[in-house]
C-alpha cells in the first residue's frame, strides 16, 4: 500500500520536492535554485527547460534522500509560482521564448491599450482582476505580438500556453507523446482569461486580446479523481504514478492551512505578504482594491472562492534595515533590537518604497518615518518596522471584511516571519483575533499534497486534513481596545503622509 504523497513546489527562485506521510508530516525535502534572467529593466524571465530539469532533479533527490521506492507513492501534486507564462511547441516541447515571470512589467503598454475602453476594471466583473502587468493574459499577447512565427504557430494549433503548473504536468504525463495539457481553476483564475462564474475561458476576452482558444489548456479541478495521466516509467519517478493535484502557490497555502470554512484566512509572511480569505461558493466582487480569485475546487463539488490582498514590503523592510542601513547582521536579529524597547516611541514606519499596494494602489506614494524625536534610536525604528507588517495586514483584512461581510475568526500564518514572537503577538493585538502558527510551516507544498491525496483516496475528506493540522503556537490578543484603536488611528494618519509624493513619475 502506498505510504506517501509527493508535492512539487515550483517557486519564483527555486523548485522543491517534498514527500508527506498520512499525518501530513514531512518525510523528505530536496530543493534547487534556477537562474533569474533580466534582459532589460523591468523584464524578468526564466528558462522553462531549466525549470523542468530542476524539477526532475529534486524529485529524484527527494526519493533518494528518503530511500523511498516509486511504488510507495500514491499520487503527485503540483504547486507553482502563479502568472508566470510559457508558450511552447506541442510537437517537441521547445519553448518559443523564455517564461515571462509574474514580476515582469513589459506588458504595461498592452495593459494601457486594453484599458482605453473601459478603464482598469474593464474585465473585473468577469475575472475578478484589474488590468495589470501581473497577470498571464497580457504576457501571452506580448509573445504573440513580438516572437517571430508565434502567431502563425498559435493559429495552426502547434503553439500551446500554460503557467508553470501546466508546463510541468504536460512533461510529467508524457510531453510531446500525449502529455496532458491542463490547468486548475486557481491558476486559470490568474490569467485574466477565465470567467469566474462559468469556470471556463471567456470567448469575448480572448477575442479582445487576440488569443486563440486552441492555445489554452483544459480547466480542471484542483483535486481531480479522474487524474490527468501518469508519470512515465522513463521519467524522474521511474514508474507510473497519477498526477491529480494542482494549485497556485497562495491557494495551496490556504488548503495546507485547512482554511475550508467561510471566514478562515491565512497570511503568508515573506518578502511581502499574501492574504487569502475563504468567502465560500459565490465570488464576491471587491470594492476595496482586493482580488476576487478561486480558492480551490475538489472534484465535482462546487468551487470555493477567496478574496486576496497583497502587500509589497514586509520582510523586505527587515532586509532593507539589514543591508542598506547595516542595523544588524542577520534578519532574525531584529527581534532582539525591537524587544529592547517597550514600544516604538511614537514613530511609524510606512514602507511605501515603490508605492502602496492593497488596499490603496497608490503608485505615487513613497516611504516615510513619522513622529521622530531625539529620543528615538535604532531599537525603536526596528520595532516600528515590525509593527508596519502588522498594521498593513490589519488594513487588508479590514478591506476583506468590508467586501465580504465576513468577520475574521482567527488568522493562520506561515512564512519566514512567523517565528518572530514579538511580531506575532503585536499582530494578534492589532487585529484583535488569535494568530495561529501550525506545526508544519511548509503549507504551500502541503496544500498540493492534500489536493493530490484527496483525489486518490489517500485522505478521505477535508475533515481528515483538519485532523492533520496541528497548532505550534497561538498568540491571543492582549492589548486594551482603547490602545489598539489609538495606535491604528496613528498608522492610518501616517499612511496619508506617504501619498502624492511623486508628482511626475518621469522625474
Amino acid at each position: 500500500m502506498a505510504k506517501y504523497i509527493v508535492a512539487v513546489d515550483q517557486g519564483t527562485t527555486s523548485t522543491r520536492c517534498m514527500l508527506f506521510d498520512h499525518s501530513g508530516g514531512v518525510v523528505a525535502v530536496e530543493q534547487k535554485e534556477h537562474e533569474q534572467i533580466y534582459p532589460q529593466p523591468g523584464w524578468v524571465e526564466h528558462d522553462a527547460m531549466e525549470i523542468w530539469d530542476r524539477s526532475q532533479e529534486v524529485i529524484k533527490g527527494a526519493l533518494n534522500a528518503a530511500n523511498v521506492e516509486a511504488g510507495d507513492i500514491a499520487a503527485v501534486g503540483i504547486t507553482n509560482q502563479r502568472e508566470t507564462t510559457v508558450v511552447w511547441d506541442k510537437n517537441n516541447g521547445k519553448p518559443y521564448y523564455n517564461a515571462i515571470v509574474w514580476q515582469d512589467t513589459r506588458t504595461d503598454r498592452i495593459v494601457d491599450r486594453l484599458g482605453k475602453d473601459g478603464g482598469q476594471d474593464r474585465f473585473r466583473p468577469k475575472v475578478g482582476l484589474p488590468l495589470a502587468t501581473y497577470f498571464s493574459g497580457p504576457k501571452v499577447v506580448w509573445m504573440l505580438e513580438n516572437v517571430d512565427g508565434l502567431r502563425a504557430a498559435a493559429d495552426s494549433g502547434d503553439a500551446i500556453f500554460g503557467n508553470i503548473d501546466t508546463w510541468l504536468i504536460w512533461w510529467l504525463t508524457g510531453g510531446p507523446d500525449g502529455g496532458s495539457h491542463v490547468t486548475d481553476v486557481t491558476n486559470a483564475s490568474r490569467t485574466m482569461l477565465m470567467n469566474l462564474e462559468t469556470l471556463d475561458w471567456d470567448d469575448e476576452i480572448l477575442q479582445t486580446m487576440g488569443i486563440p482558444r486552441q492555445m489554452l489548456p483544459r480547466i480542471v479541478p484542483s483535486s481531480d479523481p479522474e487524474t490527468w495521466g501518469n508519470t512515465l516509467e522513463d521519467g524522474p519517478f521511474g514508474e507510473a504514478i497519477p498526477v491529480c493535484g494542482d494549485l497556485g502557490d497562495q491557494q495551496a497555502a490556504l488548503v495546507g492551512q485547512t482554511c475550508y470554512s467561510v471566514g478562515e484566512a491565512k497570511n503568508t509572511y515573506g518578502t511581502g505578504c499574501f492574504m487569502l480569505l475563504n468567502t465560500g461558493t459565490e465570488p464576491i466582487p471587491s470594492e476595496s482594491g482586493l482580488l476576487t480569485t478561486l480558492a480551490y475546487k475538489i472534484g465535482d463539488r462546487p468551487a470555493v472562492y477567496a478574496l486576496e490582498g497583497s502587500i509589497a514590503i514586509t520582510g523586505a523592510l527587515v532586509q532593507w534595515l539589514r543591508d542598506n542601513l547595516n542595523f544588524f547582521e542577520k534578519s532574525a536579529d531584529i527581534e532582539e533590537f525591537a524587544g529592547a524597547v517597550e514600544d516604538s516611541g511614537g514613530i511609524y514606519f510606512v514602507p511605501a518604497f515603490s508605492g502602496l499596494f492593497a488596499p490603496y494602489w497608490q503608485s505615487d506614494a513613497r516611504g516615510v518615518i513619522v513622529g521622530l524625536t531625539r529620543y528615538i534610536d535604532k531599537n525603536h525604528i526596528s520595532r516600528a518596522a515590525l509593527e508596519a507588517t502588522a498594521y498593513q495586514t490589519r488594513e487588508v483584512l479590514d478591506a476583506m471584511e468590508k467586501d465580504s461581510g465576513v468577520e475574521l475568526k482567527a488568522l493562520k500564518v506561515d512564512g519566514g516571519m512567523v517565528y518572530n514572537e514579538l511580531l506575532m503577538q503585536f499582530q494578534a493585538d492589532i487585529l484583535g483575533v488569535p494568530v495561529i502558527r501550525p506545526v508544519v510551516s511548509e503549507t504551500t507544498a502541503l496544500g498540493a499534497a492534500y489536493a493530490a491525496g484527496l483525489a486518490v483516496g489517500f485522505w478521505n475528506d477535508l475533515e481528515d486534513l483538519r485532523q492533520n493540522w496541528q497548532v505550534s503556537k497561538t498568540w491571543e490578543p492582549q492589548m486594551e481596545d482603547s490602545r489598539q484603536k489609538k495606535l491604528y488611528e496613528g498608522w492610518l494618519k501616517a499612511v496619508q503622509r506617504t501619498m502624492n509624493w511623486v508628482e511626475d513619475e518621469g522625474e
